[in-house]
């Protein structure tokens, strides 16, 4: 099995292609692994950029591979080094290197003249300026999606006058650049947000514009726990499923709005039906404090200003900082392998493309879920390896061509006219389920409630830590059981480092 890359998805792969008794090969571009977590070699090479401060937006109990948890000592919401250092500990604990090719840039990949009765892969490398073919039985795409950034100025009336600078977020390095600046940030995900809170601390002004408004949240949610550990449980899953759609998104809706109400501060997003939440502990004070201005989407730029929409005056601006995305595309791919239409790509539960005649090929990491990365790359890794060993899990071989419109998942009638974005995030907890039942591994709750019923409320009740999927199945883990039960000790670890009389339990 060629692995492609070697960033959190990658070293996931690679190992549970050991785990079935496969033989993985991972090419890596760079010269260790991490991916987007290596952030000084992003800085000295040029690639996706993560600056110094940055946090991981899920804390380490719900981020991490589910039969290694983190360390207790490791502070609950990681910096980039201790997260590098954690797959750093996974990639020894697994003996994961000695499959890794580094310095390994994929040219092509390419179907066999015989695929159609092998599903075999025509892989070429290129290593020192020397190139490789190789031929692979399969093939697991762990490259992510942001290698090519979105840069639309045809959207942005009068960027060619614009005397300030500008560029995209893939190219933000370090706050110094906006020392003493006015600095427009275009764009409200996670890394605007992140950036205009990072520049308002050197910069003379920060100005975000936002179209369509944000969800916010902190990572500090109800009772000073994690905000993941409160909103992905079994239990809360079962309501925002079960309950009618407007019931379901005005209760997730009044549980942000309980930390501040997001019409005051010009953050309300235009669909208050839809949730689509930024993790950011600092916006609201930055915004009480002045620091940080909420515009509407830009309408035009001038030589050294901008005009927004419903805005009569001009803001002065120096820098502006495009955080518009990433465009989906696989270079080393024939486009007819991996179709990519409008930002969006027919994938049988966003791993399979839906028209190959062999389930041969596999795209992994390529999700937006409402939580952690790390297990769900990790799920798609056991089932994937375990359809490419012939352990079947759901995929039949050769897929059908209308399987686009008729399995591509059970959370959305079709991904067929969903923008990319929009398709890719999905209910975090019910998509793990739903691979896990695939391969067997998702714990049964009633099941449980009958031999162990201490452990079924801890799972019913507490966090989804990937542990669940560790309890029985292929893949087993005879940890898992003592994991999920500690979870809230992991947690309180690091933080009562002064420890106060009659402190509270954790459960």
């Amino acid at each position: 099995v060629a692995v492609v890359g070697a960033g959190v998805s990658g070293l996931a792969a690679t190992k549970c292609c050991l785990d079935e008794g496969l033989e993985p090969t991972c090419f890596e571009q760079s010269q260790d692994i991490g991916g987007l977590w290596r952030y000084t070699e992003h800085v000295e090479a040029g690639r996706p950029s993560l600056y110094p401060s940055v946090i991981s937006n899920t804390s380490k109990e719900m981020s991490a591979f589910s039969d290694f948890p983190f360390p207790e000592h490791f502070p609950v919401f990681l910096p980039h080094a201790l997260l590098l250092e954690y797959l750093q500990r996974y990639a020894e604990r697994f003996s994961l290197r000695e499959h890794i090719r580094f310095g390994s840039t994929i040219v092509s990949i390419r179907r066999h003249p015989d695929f159609a009765t092998t599903g075999q892969w025509n892989v070429v490398t290129e290593a020192g300026g020397k190139q490789t073919a190789d031929v692979f039985d399969a093939v697991m795409v762990c490259s992510g999606s942001f290698s090519e950034p979105s840069l639309p100025l045809q959207c942005f009336p009068g960027i060619e006058r614009f005397r300030g600078q500008y560029f995209h977020s893939r190219q933000y390095k370090h706050p110094d650049v906006f020392q003493g600046k006015r600095v427009l940030v275009v764009g409200m995900g996670n890394s605007g947000v992140d950036i205009a809170v990072e520049a308002s601390r050197v910069a003379a002004k920060v100005t975000i514009s936002t179209t369509r408004g944000a969800w916010l949240l902190s990572r500090v949610f109800e009772h000073g726990y994690p905000w993941d550990m409160i909103l992905n449980t079994r239990l809360m899953s079962l309501i925002k499923t079960n309950l009618p759609g407007p019931l379901s998104w005005w209760l997730m809706n009044y549980k942000v709005n309980q930390w501040f109400n997001h019409e005051n501060y010009g953050l309300q997003p235009e669909k208050r039906y839809f949730l689509v939440p930024v993790l950011n502990d600092d916006l609201p004070s930055y915004i009480l404090t002045g620091r940080i201005t909420i515009k509407p989407g830009v309408k035009e730029f001038k030589d050294n200003s901008v005009l927004f929409h419903n805005c009569p005056e001009e803001e002065p601006i120096d820098i502006v900082v495009f955080c518009t995305g990433y465009i989906l595309s696989f270079p080393f791919l024939e486009e007819s392998v991996i179709r990519v239409e409008n930002k969006h790509a027919s994938l049988y539960k966003y791993v399979f493309p839906t028209h190959l005649q062999k389930p041969t090929l596999a795209v992994l990491g390529l999700i937006k879920p409402f939580g952690a990365i790390m297990p769900v790359a990790e799920m798609q890794a056991r089932w994937v390896s375990r359809v490419f060993k012939g352990r079947g899990a759901n995929v039949s071989p050769p897929v059908p061509p209308d399987a686009a419109q008729t399995k591509v998942d059970i959370f959305y009638p079709s991904s067929q006219g969903h923008p990319y974005r929009r398709v890719l995030k999905t209910e975090w907890l019910v998509y793990l389920d739903t691979l896990a039942t695939f391969i067997g591994a998702k714990p049964s709750v009633l099941g449980l409630l009958c031999t162990d019923p201490w452990l079924a409320l801890t799972i019913f009740l507490g966090p989804c830590s990937p542990y669940q999927y560790r309890l029985g199945g292929p893949g087993r883990w005879e940890g898992a059981r003592h994991a999920i039960l500690t979870q809230w000790d992991r947690v309180l670890k690091p933080t009562r480092t002064r420890v106060t009389a009659g402190s509270s339990s954790s459960f």
